[in-house]
């Protein structure tokens, strides 16, 4: 769950949620511990306070976030910690409101706020001494492993004010702070909250000096340039988390959602709800329930449901076990989606009604018969992606607009690709269910040019 850093006299615990692509953090001097930007199954945090034997006095969080919902609230209340949120985030619970230079203490650390604006107006990083010492800056959405926090969720029209803000937020870190301080971002292990991509797992301040995209960057006009142009497509759950943060979520229901049976089952499926298959892509390939989803469960499962499906629609989940259901229902309430109206469990076949499966190709199948007349090639990668190079005629819907775009489809058959095949099998069966002809290509995009497939760059 967690991997241990020491520090001068302090140790930082970090609570990996690849998923999401984010990081939490729990610093601690032997019996006090602060923790910044939890997730909101708090759980996780709770059985490392215990297992250290430490006491959670503060609970930091750097901004109001906008790729999961917070377990900030639910947990500072559990400890009796005390809240601590940027002082100009107009917030619905009682906190400890924090400025520029205010400073509090867990134990022998001192931690110190730093106003960061750029990934988001008010946005803090905190600076941890040990003694006289700083040790560790907890930045958040600001300076990232050789890349800032995008600057795009808040507004369109203060984008370019917020991309700014965030070059000369990177900028004063890397100035005021000695380069032994070690750098702990929030986000860029995969977040989409990451303007541009990150590298590596550890950094100091001494370390981005010499790599971060603000700092190797002198230019502010060019960094503005440079960020903008490489920004891309971000989940459409986004839209939802800020205001879900400023109202203090409640702690979660981790437990099982009721089991139906097959019956009910039906029922839901007839009336046109959502069910979403857990299994793997080529399982579901091979025989599922007709009207279901394909969302295979593994790190990316939130993030693409959370993509694809409408904003806290009701959702049955199809799996083989409780423990695999149990699972799913803990990545989906990191991003608010608490709606679960139950599971069926076992293999479709035993689960009743029609059951239905459709082919699996790689680009090899494609290669060999490139340019049939009775079949069409449709790629649901994002704009960014499809633009950097495509199959020449090929056909473009993102997976994520595919539900709402079904009918600009021609009745041919229709091979769907993505980069790896994750975003295709659920491209695939929404096709499916719209009951369209349809081939899974469950293969790495890269193969593609290597085969000799005509590619069409855009840019």
């Amino acid at each position: 769950m967690s991997d241990r850093e020491p520090t001068a006299r302090a140790e930082v615990i970090t609570i990996e949620t690849p998923g999401l692509g984010d990081r939490s953090y729990l610093v601690h001097d032997g019996s006090s511990a602060l923790v910044v930007d939890p997730q909101r199954d708090i759980d996780r945090v709770l059985h490392l306070a215990e297992s250290l034997q430490v006491q959670v006095t503060h609970v930091l969080e750097t901004h109001l976030h906008n790729d999961y919902v917070t377990g900030g609230l639910a947990l500072a209340e559990e400890t009796g910690a005390r809240y601590v949120v940027p002082a100009g985030d107009a917030v619905e619970f009682e906190r400890t409101p924090v400025g520029d230079g205010a400073e509090l203490a867990a134990g022998s650390l001192t931690f110190v706020a730093r106003h960061t604006p750029g990934h988001t107006p008010h946005h803090m990083a905190y600076v941890v001494r040990a003694g006289a010492d700083p040790v560790a800056v907890f930045t958040g959405g600001s300076m990232l492993f050789g890349a800032v926090g995008r600057t795009d969720l808040i507004a369109k029209e203060r984008t370019e004010e917020l991309t700014r803000a965030q070059f000369r937020s990177v900028r004063r870190l890397a100035h005021e702070l000695p380069g032994h301080v070690a750098v702990h971002p929030t986000h860029g292990f995969g977040s989409f909250c990451s303007a541009t991509e990150t590298s590596g797992e550890a950094s100091t301040i001494a370390d981005e000096r010499d790599r971060n995209i603000a700092l190797v960057i002198d230019d502010e006009d060019r960094f503005v340039t440079e960020l903008l142009g490489g920004l891309s497509a971000y989940p459409r759950y986004y839209a939802h988390m800020a205001s879900a943060n400023a109202k203090g979520p409640a702690a979660p229901d981790l437990s099982p959602p009721e089991v139906i049976d097959p019956e009910r089952l039906a029922q839901r499926l007839a009336a046109g709800e959502w069910v979403v298959d857990l299994r793997s892509r080529r399982a579901f390939a091979r025989s599922h329930l007709a009207g279901t989803v394909s969302i295979e469960l593994g790190d990316p499962f939130a993030v693409y449901l959370g993509w694809t499906l409408p904003w806290q629609a009701p959702i049955t989940l199809v799996g083989d076990s409780i423990e695999q259901v149990g699972e799913a229902r803990r990545q989906l309430v990191r991003i608010g989606f608490d709606a679960l109206t139950g599971a069926a469990l076992g293999p479709p076949e035993a689960l009743g009604g029609e059951l239905k499966g459709y082919p699996v190709a790689s680009f090899d199948d494609l290669a060999l018969e490139p340019e049939r007349d009775d079949r069409i090639v449709l790629d649901v990668r994002r704009e960014d992606e499809w633009s950097g190079g495509h199959l020449t005629g090929a056909l473009h819907i993102p997976f994520f607009e595919l539900a709402e775009r079904v009918g600009e489809l021609p009745e041919r058959e229709i091979w769907v690709h993505c980069k790896s095949g994750f975003r295709a099998a659920i491209a695939t069966s929404l096709l499916d269910r719209a009951g369209l002809a349809c081939v899974l290509i469950d293969d790495d995009w890269e193969r593609a040019d290597k085969l000799g497939l005509a590619i069409t760059t855009a840019r």
